[in-house]
């Protein structure tokens, strides 16, 4: 890899104020890490997306429900994580890490799921443990902790690593699609955008109009191939009309 990029093009330099005014800053040192990181993942891992819909009209009622009964309140990103911690125990070759030098595959037989969230500094990515054993309720309130804990004290190491599939969402901001960078040593991580709705045939050949999430899969194609990435995605979209979810 370092061959290759020594063989690269020097990066462009200019200077910007012979064309207008400009201000220089200083890249912060978290926004400095987390783009080497991100650097390193992309030019290293080479990357599919899939995208796929999932229809969460039922879901939302049942969500709103929930809510409207008291408890802890349900947004969408733990109901996404309780899929994802399913997905990886139907698909084990998700919840692996390759190690290419070695030539050897890890696969994990646990499941923990990191959440992107967006703070002043930059994205950091808590890791939620044993998301296959805990209800949806149980990890909407440990995602709200570990997020406000992120957005205000930040967060140790220790709450960043051990992650075996990430979920990053832009919902509450919008996008119809993307296609999220693999967080390594994972091999796959799940990109949402807005809600949409959408028409869509009905049982009696009628129109009826159905809430659609679009889901960004993005994959290390050393690893798993396109069917099965198809796959993937689909069994996550079709645990997201389940009944049992909301919990």
């Amino acid at each position: 890899m370092s061959d290759l990029l020594s063989n690269l093009a020097p990066w462009p330099k200019a200077d910007f104020s012979e064309f207008g005014a400009v201000e220089v800053k200083k890249l912060g040192r978290m926004q400095t890490l987390i783009g080497s990181v991100l650097g390193r993942n992309w030019v290293s891992i080479p990357h599919v997306t899939h995208h796929d819909d999932a229809d969460i009209t039922d879901l939302e009622l049942r969500r709103k429900a929930h809510n409207a009964g008291g408890g802890t309140k349900l947004t969408i990103v733990p109901l996404l994580v309780k899929a994802l911690a399913d997905a990886l125990v139907a698909f084990p070759q998700f919840n692996a890490s390759l190690d290419p030098q070695a030539g050897t595959i890890v696969l994990k037989k646990y499941v923990h799921i990191g959440v992107a969230v967006d703070t002043p500094g930059g994205l950091l990515v808590p890791v939620i443990r044993d998301c296959d054993s805990k209800a949806a309720s149980k990890i909407a309130e440990e995602v709200a902790t570990m997020s406000d804990k992120a957005r205000t004290k930040g967060l140790p190491m220790q709450e960043m690593t051990g992650g075996c599939i990430t979920l990053t969402s832009l919902g509450h901001i919008g996008g119809t699609a993307f296609t999220p960078i693999v967080n390594a040593p994972e091999v796959a991580i799940l990109g949402v955008t807005r809600a949409r709705a959408m028409p869509m045939r009905g049982a009696d050949g009628g129109i009826e109009w159905r809430d659609m999430l679009p889901l960004s899969l993005s994959y290390d194609h050393r690893v798993i191939n396109g069917a099965d990435a198809a796959r993937f995605v689909r069994f996550v979209a079709d645990r997201l009309t389940t009944a049992d979810l909301v919990a």
